[in-house]
């Protein structure tokens, strides 16, 4: 019962994760750009501090993450019917769009945090977990897209040192660049980027996940199509095929766009061979 309750708690309120011990909140003067910088991602503005490192906070914040992380790893484990030692109390993922919605309250977290030290480490892990997870169910566009969209305005933004769409500084950064991602995290951001290109083709080429009519994954495509402002094909074809057959040419661009600011952005920083390159899609 008690991972029921952490589990249907919403960590991005202002008393967020209070059971964690910690309280994030975005800066007071943020207001007035909150509602733009939603608008365009579905994150929360970051708060106006980065918190200070080896602080108490900090540190109730990285274990909040972690803990956060690992539960959805769980879930995801119990999913593939692995058996763990004390899984026994964790429901397994049903779909894609049910991981999405957990992962979607993660990114929140992590980006309210305004702690380069935090995102960076903890983004480019779920970047990575995010290749193995997509893979294990049939395809769902919308959900799908909608984290992709979140972790790549992250990424270019930790790579700005702004948001990538406000052009607002961001915490953390202060004194420029230095505390944001270094060489060695570029090299596996811009690795990472490339490979979800690639294994997004396949993953979209798969039978579309069957949306139930209780509410349960059709509410949660609506959440992701109201914050991401990404439109994926119509779920008409359920259950047949691959989604190119139902609108190919909106497919593409979504998978086209896919990492598309962080590839240029680590391109301008890393030099040639970091731009975004032309995805090969097959008709078969």
């Amino acid at each position: 019962m008690a991972e029921q309750n952490d589990h249907n708690s919403n960590p991005t309120s202002p008393t967020a994760a209070s059971g964690g011990g910690f309280l994030l909140s975005p800066a007071p003067s943020a207001a007035s750009t909150t509602t733009t910088t939603t608008s365009i991602t579905g994150l929360p503005h970051p708060r106006g501090h980065s918190l200070r490192p080896g602080s108490l906070k900090e540190d109730k914040v990285r274990h909040y993450i972690s803990d956060r992380l690992h539960h959805i790893n769980r879930r995801f484990v119990k999913k593939l019917g692995t058996e763990e030692i004390g899984n026994e109390d964790v429901v397994g993922y049903q779909s894609m769009s049910e991981l999405c919605k957990d992962l979607d309250t993660l990114l929140s977290i992590i980006w309210l945090s305004g702690t380069p030290s935090l995102q960076i480490p903890y983004l480019l892990n779920i970047a990575s977990e995010f290749n193995e997870w997509v893979q294990a169910f049939p395809s769902a566009p919308t959900p799908t897209f909608s984290i992709l969209h979140k972790l790549d305005h992250c990424f270019a933004s930790l790579l700005s040192g702004e948001d990538y769409d406000t052009k607002e500084a961001l915490p953390g950064f202060e004194n420029g660049l230095r505390g944001g991602m270094s060489r060695t995290d570029m090299v596996r951001c811009k690795s990472l980027a490339q490979q979800t290109r690639i294994l997004i083709v396949d993953v979209m080429s798969r039978g579309v996940e069957e949306i139930e009519d209780n509410g349960g994954d059709a509410a949660n495509d609506s959440q992701f199509d109201t914050e991401s402002g990404i439109d994926g094909p119509s779920r008409s074809n359920k259950g047949s095929g691959g989604v190119w057959n139902d609108d190919e040419e909106e497919l593409y661009m979504d998978v086209a766009r896919v990492y598309e600011k962080t590839l240029v952005k680590l391109g301008e920083t890393l030099g040639q061979g970091g731009e975004v390159g032309d995805i090969q899609i097959s008709a078969d």
